[in-house]
This record gives structure tokens, C-alpha cells and sequence, in this order.
């Protein structure tokens, strides 16, 4: 948890200082959800996330490195400068993109379920366990892909945890003001599956509750909707001003933060001493650091990458090896139009 506020946190500097374009969504107060549902997983079980993903590549094992170097768009980047803020993949750690627009993930991250049932069950795999989580907001349960996906996954009984991070904003409009019935977790049994409502505030609480949700997939026994009532403690991107929350809101939440929250419990019980944390908080602050110079230092994609896995032969389009657009009409001198 506290490598991804302090690495969000390095995001917001990096990002006013002209490091990083576009749009840059920071994670900031929903660590405990991240942090206490992919720290069960096997390297072998899938994350599908939103464009609010930068830290659920880091929980699932993506190098500080390899996240910074994509938000710096660099060749080092782990989709090699060409996902950016929103977009983050692994395969190696088996992160199955972060999604730009809402709901998207959720039909990826039913297919990725469902080839998991299906190498055990078709291809007789028995050593083929593997889970998927599928993250979401709030505002995302209106719309039709996660109603569709989880009639599907309970009618198949995939092994697949949808995972809803209600952070009570859908970017400006407030979760009560958009929903008929706000209690999400309320619409799994629905569709014949399990709902579970947890303080996503809580780190311990949510682990508890994803270590029986994970295993319950695990098993055989089908899909799990939970519902991790959290908090954003910044705007909904780096571009919002966040003017639209009460302030009181906003300080009462800060009151639970769920880092100060495990530090407080570590301490109380004698679980960890206040030198322990302060080391684990400067080697998380050298990583990051260590991280921005990495991605700094790191080349910018050439320009004949432009077309790379968009195209399946980016020359039949006409882009030479420079990047430069080949055209054979006489009436165009070469290199007239550029990409």
C-alpha cells in the first residue's frame, strides 16, 4: 500500500512537471482494495483493471520501473510507450490491460475466466486453476456489459471476482445520485451468485473477504460480486480540480486512511515497530525515486514503432522503416506527408 500512494504520488509531481501527457488517474485512498485482493493471487491468475490502474500493475508484481518508464512513454515502459496512463499491460504477470472507457475490462476479464474453465474442463488441465478479478467503479454497474457478464459467468460458473472499488464519485456525479438501489453487492445474488459488501478502507477486512471470494472461484463453486465501499482522495484525473465534494466529505475519509489505519493496528499489536515502518516507507521512497530516473534516462519509442501491433504489416500501409509515408503516386514527392 504504501508503494502505491507513494508512487501515485510521484505520478501527480511527475505530471505538473510536463513528464507525463494526457489523461492521469491516481489511486490514492483505495490502496486497501488493490492491495488486499491481488496479494492472494497466483502469478498464474489474471487482473483485468480501468484506467485507474497504475497500482494494480504494481500489487500484481510489474517493476516500479516498467510502470513509470509507460507513464513517461518510453520504450521501457511495459507496453513499451504505447498503453500510457490508462492503458497498462503485462503479459508476464498476466494484467490484461487497464481500460480507458468504462465496463470495457469486464467482458475481457469473463473470456479470460472462461479459457481458464475451459483448458481445465475441455483440455482436461487439472492443474488449471486459475482465477481472474475483474475491477470496476461504481458508476460502471449502470451499463450493460456488467449486467451481461455476470448472467454469463454464474450461468458457467467461471472462476472470476468481480471486484466494484465504489469510491461514491462517477468522476463528478455522486454514486446516490445515479443508481436506483446504491447497494451494488445486492445485485449478485440477482444472478445467482454471492454479494458482499466490505469497508474497502480496511485492508484486513478486504482480504478476509477476497481470500473466500478467490478460493470459492478457485474451487470450482463460480463467480463472486464484491462491492469495497472506498474513497479517491483526489479528483477524479490530475486535469479535475475536484470542486464538486464537500470538503467535509472529503476530510472525514481522510480520517480513514487505510495505510495510517494498518500502521495504527501494526503498532497496537505489536506487529511492527515505528523504526520496521519508517524502513519499509524509505526503501518504497527509493524505488520510486529510483524509478523516475529510470524512466527518464530511458529512449522514446522510434518513429517506425508508430504502427506496431495496430497493423498486422504496417510497411503494406506504406510506412517505410523511418516512419516516413511511402506513397507511389508521381503527383507526391517522397516524404511530402509524414505520420
Amino acid at each position: 500500500m504504501v508503494l502505491g500512494r507513494a508512487f501515485e504520488d510521484m505520478c501527480a509531481q511527475m505530471y505538473y512537471w510536463g513528464k507525463m501527457f494526457g489523461f492521469v488517474h491516481l489511486y490514492n485512498g483505495q490502496e486497501a482494495v488493490s492491495t488486499g485482493f491481488i496479494k492472494l493471487l497466483k502469478k498464474e491468475d489474471c487482473v483485468v483493471s480501468t484506467y485507474r490502474d497504475h497500482v494494480h500493475a504494481l500489487s500484481k508484481g510489474v517493476p516500479a520501473r516498467q510502470v513509470m518508464s509507460e507513464l513517461f512513454g518510453k520504450t521501457t515502459g511495459c507496453c513499451r510507450g504505447q498503453g500510457g496512463s490508462m492503458h497498462m499491460f503485462s503479459k508476464e504477470h498476466n494484467v490484461l490491460g487497464g481500460f480507458a472507457f468504462i465496463g470495457e475490462g469486464i467482458p475481457v476479464a469473463t473470456g479470460a475466466a472462461f479459457s481458464s474453465k475451459y483448458r481445465r474442463e475441455v483440455y482436461k488441465d487439472e492443474s488449471c486453476d486459475h482465477v481472474t478479478l475483474a475491477f470496476f467503479g461504481d458508476g460502471t454497474c449502470n451499463n450493460g456489459q456488467f449486467y451481461e457478464c455476470l448472467n454469463m459467468a454464474a450461468l458457467w460458473k467461471l472462476p472470476i471476482v468481480f471486484v466494484v472499488e465504489n469510491n461514491l464519485w462517477a468522476i463528478g456525479m455522486s454514486h446516490l445520485r445515479a443508481t436506483s438501489d446504491p447497494e451494488i453487492w445486492k445485485k449478485g445474488p440477482a444472478f445467482g451468485m454471492p454479494g458482499v459488501h466490505v469497508d474497502g478502507m480496511d485492508v484486513l477486512k478486504v482480504r478476509e473477504v477476497a481470500e473466500e471470494a478467490i478460493g470459492r472461484a478457485r474451487r470450482g463453486e463460480g463467480p463472486t460480486l464484491v462491492e469495497c465501499e472506498t474513497y479517491r482522495f483526489r479528483g477524479h484525473s490530475l486535469a479535475d480540480p475536484d470542486e464538486l465534494r464537500d470538503p467535509s466529505e472529503k476530510s472525514h475519509y481522510a480520517t480513514r486512511d487505510p495505510i495510517t489505519a494498518l500502521k495504527k493496528y501494526l503498532l497496537e499489536n505489536s506487529l511492527a515497530t515505528e523504526a520496521e515502518l519508517k524502513g519499509i516507507e524509505k526503501r518504497i521512497e527509493e524505488e520510486v525515486e529510483e524509478a523516475v530516473e529510470f524512466a527518464d534516462k530511458s529512449p522514446v519509442p522510434a518513429r517506425t514503432q508508430l504502427l506496431e501491433n495496430v497493423f498486422a504489416d504496417p510497411r503494406g500501409f506504406g510506412i517505410g522503416p523511418d516512419g516516413r509515408y511511402r506513397c507511389e503516386d508521381p503527383k507526391f514527392t517522397e516524404g511530402t506527408a509524414q505520420v
